[in-house]
């Protein structure tokens, strides 16, 4: 199971949590579920609450403006939603574009999604200079779009239209 999505109160999308971190927020009554898994429930002594895989805060807060989704390895595995950019097989490595012994850099732009085999056989060189293409251009995520994606598309798939349309 993955994380649960957190809402603002003006229902944008916050941050996602753990599930046993949203199941705490929603008993201090400090959010309430807007989507639950439709066959998990939560049970305790005094409790039995649907497992959220949605909820909103009950008060607003403030977010301060993030221009830019911070980068990571695991970002960008999930952007690429672990599909080697050379070949399409499953990633789990990530390969610099312009490889960092040529001056590239750690960014969004710069990075992709790699099964070992390509990352191997591409080594210290451009695409180009290995004779390989990128099926994809790599891209920057929004951070809306970021976390979204760390939802997974299994849990994308079965948020409500209204929120999953811009994300998918």
């Amino acid at each position: 199971m993955r994380d649960t999505l957190v809402l603002n109160a003006s229902f944008e999308p916050l941050s996602t949590v753990t599930l046993n971190r949203a199941v705490v927020l929603v008993l201090q009554d400090k959010a309430v579920v807007e989507q639950a898994h439709p066959e998990l429930r939560m049970r305790g002594a005094d409790v039995d609450i649907p497992a959220p895989r949605v909820i909103r805060l009950c008060r607003y807060v403030r977010v301060p403006f993030r221009r830019q989704a911070p980068w990571s390895r695991r970002g960008v595995l999930v952007r690429d939603r672990h599909r080697c950019a050379y070949c399409g097989r499953r990633a789990t490595t990530v390969d610099h574009v312009v490889p960092r012994a040529q001056g590239g850099q750690d960014t969004w732009l710069n990075t992709v999604a790699a099964c070992a085999e390509d990352n191997h056989r591409k080594a210290d060189r451009t695409p180009q200079q290995a004779g390989m293409e990128l099926l994809q251009e790599p891209f920057e995520p929004t951070p809306a779009d970021a976390m979204l994606l760390a939802l997974g598309r299994e849990d994308l798939d079965a948020l409500p239209e209204w929120l999953a349309r811009d994300a998918a």
